[in-house]
């Protein structure tokens, strides 16, 4: 609330507060009269003070609870918020229209599929093929091992690398190993239309995700030269290979991890069918997976493994916190905010992903946050606001991939995330001075 306290001189007597609804007259006016006023002013205050107080109050129930689920930790958040700020009714409206949108569910049901193709492919040995036959200098099978290998959200998944990294890495210390499996693990991952962060960041920022990778790709070349340069570039040599190369085990996983994105793009593109693209996609990768294994797969052991479920809920509870945030007034109270909101994105995104060790939580708040204060958001301005989050991400002491990187090469967590900082650094201050810019 706007209250300009100016105090304009009128008379000898009579003087006069000029502002916004909670304007008041101090003069010959009636008590009656200042007293309404007055109420009126400390209701507003009040009020808002409850819309902060829940906006607060569900971001920190998101980051207690996210240390043990994220869905519930969303679903959670969304309704904390919801109490404090809607109606019962208009609550029970926005978790109604979440849970019965057929995009959502769409959306819910792809994203559940992808870690269940990381699962088959594990239990296969499409994956271990994929990198017995990559021949290349050491240096780059360095890179493209955790790269390729998370492109798959699997559970664990940076200790699937570590021990190629640890082969292929003979003579090199373990703090560099430990470096390069998370750097290289997660440089990929911000650019590949299948990664579960980008899908639903797209989704709740309105964009069509390859529009945003396109703007997301110098980010993801700069971020390529400086792991080069910071971990590679001094190693030499070639591998031992000890298995003949073939030619059928390079390619088989490579299309199977490359059909989903291809027919998602394809589908989208002649047919708009939006999330059923997606879901189409990973079916097929999926179906390939099964039906290329050379070895037995227990289905119901992999999907219980990989707990597909916890993913796609993860996709409802964001969608349900973003329909209850627009829902909301808190908005209107972030965009009175005397702040840039680029620049108050670009600092929060990426302190909320180092603070919490993932990338969907930290869109899920930023992307409304920013849209609630700024016209548009639109692909260059989602990218600056992403990759910030995303590299928050990628040196976060809370991330899991460092701290099972860590332990696997014996090496304290902190010195990998000194070790990751050199470079996220550059990166970040790079979009820090971009948001400035686009001010």
């Amino acid at each position: 609330m706007n209250l300009d306290l100016s105090l304009q001189h009128q008379s000898a007597t009579s003087h006069k507060f000029n502002g916004a609804p909670g304007c008041f007259l101090i003069s010959n006016a009636p008590p009656t009269i200042i007293t309404v006023n007055l109420t009126k002013y400390l209701l507003a205050a009040i009020l808002d003070g409850m819309i902060w107080a829940g906006f607060l109050v569900s971001l920190a129930s998101i980051l207690i609870i996210s240390k043990k689920n994220l869905a519930v930790a969303l679903i959670s958040g969304a309704l904390v918020l919801g109490l404090f700020t809607l109606p019962i009714t208009t609550i029970l409206n926005r978790v109604l229209f979440t849970f019965t949108d057929v995009s959502i569910i769409l959306l819910a049901l792809a994203v559940g599929v992808i870690p269940v193709i990381g699962g088959t492919m594990k239990d296969s040995g499409q994956i271990d093929n994929l990198v017995e036959n990559l021949r290349m200098p050491k240096k780059h099978v360095l890179a493209l091992s955790p790269a390729l290998m998370g492109l798959l959200p699997i559970p664990g998944g940076a200790l699937l690398s570590a021990p190629v990294l640890e082969k292929a890495g003979e003579g090199v210390p373990g703090d560099t190993l430990a470096a390069i499996n998370n750097w290289f693990r997660h440089t990929l991952i911000m650019v590949y239309p299948l990664s579960a962060a980008l899908i639903v960041s797209t989704q709740v920022a309105g964009l069509d995700i390859y529009r945003a990778i396109l703007w997301l790709l110098p980010g993801f070349g700069i971020a390529l030269f400086l792991g080069y340069v910071t971990y590679l570039r001094g190693i030499q040599g070639d591998l031992d290979y000890r298995s003949r190369f073939s030619i059928r085990s390079l390619l088989l996983p490579m299309m199977i991890i490359l059909s989903a994105p291809i027919l998602d793009f394809v589908l989208k593109r002649t047919l708009a069918l939006g999330s059923l693209a997606t879901l189409c996609g990973v079916s097929v990768a999926l179906i390939l997976s099964i039906t290329f294994s050379r070895k037995k797969l227990f289905l119901r052991e992999i999907i219980m493994r990989m707990r597909p479920w916890n993913f796609a809920f993860i996709i409802v509870g964001m969608f349900l916190y973003l329909h209850i945030f627009q829902a909301s007034d808190i908005s209107e109270a972030i965009a009175a905010l005397p702040l840039p909101p680029l620049v108050l994105a670009v600092t929060m995104g990426f302190l909320l992903g180092l603070l919490t060790g993932r990338v969907q939580l930290p869109a899920s708040i930023i992307l409304p946050v920013y849209m609630a204060s700024a016209a548009v958001l639109d692909p260059p301005h989602f990218a600056v606001i992403y990759i910030a989050i995303f590299f928050g991400f990628v040196v976060s002491p809370v991330h899991p991939c460092l701290v099972v990187t860590g332990e696997y090469f014996k090496v304290p967590l902190m010195n990998i995330v000194t070790k990751l900082s050199y470079p996220a650094a550059v990166i970040v201050a790079a979009v820090f001075i971009l948001a400035v810019l686009m001010i």
